[in-house]
C-alpha cells in the first residue's frame, strides 16, 4: 500500500475508533486500490477515497415497543447511507443484538462496492436494530417493526433509499414493516424489497443470494475446465442464503455435505438432498428450531456442538472440493482457511458479507485457490432487489424464468467485471483485487461527474 493510501486508511481509523469490522473492510478495499490511485491523479485530488469511507448521513434512534405481557422494551434502531452516487441507497435491514454502528457502516462501506458491481443504478447503506426477533411471537415482532418504521420512514422512499432484509429479517418482518409505511405515508411505493408476491414482490428474490453465489462460483470453475457436478461442498449458515445455495448446488449436480447456525453443525457425508433441505427449510423458516435437530431426523448425519475452547471451526476441517461460507462476518479464520488449502480446496465463494479474515483471504490468493469476495459473489441479492424495484416502477411482474436468467445474466457479467480488473491492475486470479477496483472505478467516476458533494 501507497504511502497517501495508508494515511487516508489510518485517519479513517482514527476517525472511527471501536468498529474492528468497518476498519477491516475499509484497510481491504484501499489495499486494493492503492494499485489504481497512481494511475488516476485526478482521484486523489479530489480526495475521492477521503470521501468514499465518511458516509453521507448516518440516522440513530430510539425504538421502544412493548411485548405481549405489557412490558416496555427499548432498542436502537440505525440506518447508514453510505453513498449515492449511482442511485438510491440500497442495503439490507439486519435486526440482531449485535448489531452497532461499527458493523452496519462496514456492512454499508461493502454494499457501495457490491451495488456497484451489479450494474444497475444504486448506490450502497445499510441498517437494522439490535432488536432480536428469535423467541418473540408475531404481534410483538410486529410491534417492534412498526416502531422500527415509525422513525426510518422520514429517511427513505423508492427514489432516495430502498432497505431489504437481512440477518433476522425476512418476509415477515418487512410486510410490517411495508404496513407501517403505506399507513405512514399514504402511499403504495417500491420502498422496500422483499415484499410479499401478491403485493410488488419478485420472483426469485429468496433465492437470488444464494443462487447468485453458486452462478458466481461456476463461472469461476469454468477458467479452469470444470463445473460444480460431482462436487463436495462445505456451507454454513442455515438461513435464507445457504438454503437457495444448497438448492442450486443439488441442482447442478453438486453434493452439500453441511450446514450450521449458532449452536453447532452438522455433517451429512450422504449429502443435504433435496428433500433433506425441505426438512431444513421448514425447521428454520416455520418452527424457527435449531440444526441439531436434523441429526434427529436423519441419523446418518453427525452434529457437532460449538466447542468455545477451540480456536477454530472443525466445519471446515472436512475434506471438500468447494466451500459457501454463508453464515457471518470473520467465520473463517486464519487456521480455518489453513485446513481449506490443506484439504485441496478448488474454490471458495462468500455467501456471507466478509466471512473470511485478511489473513484467511492472503492464504487463499496465495495458494491460488479460487476465492470470491462476499461483495462480488453474493450480489445477486440486490441485483435481483433492483429488478423488483424495476418491475414496481413498470407496475408489471417478470416470470420466474425471465428473473432468474437476469440473475445468471447479471452474475456472469460480474464475474467478467472482476476479471477484467483484476487482469488489468492485479493477477487475473485475484478476485479480492478485481471486486473492489471494478466497484470502485463506477462510483469514483459517477463521484468526479457530480461535483464536490
Amino acid at each position: 500500500m501507497d504511502d497517501y493510501c495508508s494515511v487516508v486508511a489510518s485517519d479513517c481509523i482514527a476517525r472511527n475508533p471501536a468498529e474492528p469490522e468497518f476498519h477491516q473492510a475499509v484497510q481491504e478495499v484501499i489495499e486494493s486500490l492503492s494499485k489504481v490511485i497512481d494511475h488516476r491523479p485526478e482521484y486523489r485530488k479530489a480526495k475521492i477515497l477521503e470521501r468514499l469511507v465518511e458516509p453521507e448521513r448516518v440516522i440513530i434512534f430510539r425504538v421502544p415497543w412493548q411485548d405481549d405481557a405489557g412490558e416496555i422494551h427499548i432498542n436502537r434502531g440505525f440506518r447508514v447511507q453510505m453513498n449515492s452516487a449511482l442511485g438510491p441507497y440500497k442495503g439490507g435491514l439486519r435486526f440482531h443484538p449485535s448489531v452497532n454502528i461499527g458493523i452496519l457502516k462496514f456492512l454499508a462501506f461493502e454494499q457501495v462496492f457490491k451495488n456497484s458491481l451489479t450494474t444497475l443504478p444504486l448506490g450502497g447503506g445499510k441498517g437494522g436494530s439490535d432488536f432480536d426477533p428469535k423467541g418473540k411471537s408475531d404481534n410483538e415482532v410486529m410491534h417492534f417493526c412498526q416502531s422500527f418504521m415509525t422513525e426510518l420512514a422520514r429517511q427513505i422512499g423508492p427514489d432516495t433509499d430502498v432497505p431489504a432484509g437481512d440477518i433476522g429479517v425476512g418476509g415477515r418482518e418487512i410486510g410490517y414493516m411495508f404496513g407501517q409505511y403505506k399507513r405512514l405515508r399514504n402511499e403504495f411505493s417500491g420502498v422496500l424489497t422483499g415484499k410479499g408476491l401478491g403485493w410488488g414482490g419478485s420472483l426469485i428474490r429468496p433465492e437470488a443470494t444464494g443462487y447468485g453465489a453458486v452462478y458466481f462460483a461456476s463461472e469461476m470453475l469454468a477458467t479452469i475446465d470444470t463445473t460444480l457436478e460431482g462436487k463436495t461442498c462445505l456451507v454454513s449458515g442455515s438461513g435464507n442464503v445457504a438454503q437457495y445455495t444448497v438448492d442450486k448446488i443439488n441442482q447442478l449436480g453438486g453434493k452439500v455435505v453441511t450446514l450450521s447456525d449458532s449452536s453447532g453443525y452438522i455433517y451429512d457425508e450422504s449429502g443435504v438432498s433435496p428433500d433433506k433441505l425441505a426438512y431444513v427449510m421448514e425447521l428454520k423458516n416455520i418452527r424457527r428450531g435449531r440444526i441439531a435437530e436434523y441429526a434427529a431426523v436423519y441419523p446418518e448425519a453427525v452434529y457437532v456442538p460449538v466447542d468455545p475452547t477451540l480456536n477454530y471451526n472443525p466445519l471446515w476441517g472436512h475434506k471438500a472440493d468447494c466451500a459457501f461460507p454463508s453464515a457471518t462476518q470473520n467465520e473463517i479464520n486464519e487456521i480455518d482457511a489453513q485446513h481449506l488449502v490443506d484439504n485441496g480446496i478448488l474454490m471458495i465463494a462468500e455467501g456471507a458479507n466478509m466471512p473470511t479474515v485478511p489473513a484467511g483471504q492472503t492464504l487463499f490468493i496465495h495458494h491460488k485457490v479460487l476465492f470470491a469476495p462476499g461483495k462480488a459473489a453474493n450480489a445477486g441479492g440486490v441485483a435481483v432487489s433492483g429488478l423488483e424495484m424495476s418491475q414496481n416502477s413498470m407496475r408489471l411482474g417478470w416470470t420466474r424464468e425471465e428473473v432468474d436468467d437476469r440473475l445468471r445474466i447479471i452474475m456472469k457479467a460480474i464475474h467478467h467485471a472482476c476479471r477484467d480488473a483484476a487482469t488489468a491492475y492485479s493477477e487475473p486470479t485475484n478476485y479480492v483485487d478485481g471486486a473492489n477496483i471494478a466497484g470502485f472505478l463506477k462510483v469514483a467516476d459517477a463521484m468526479m461527474d457530480q461535483g464536490l458533494v
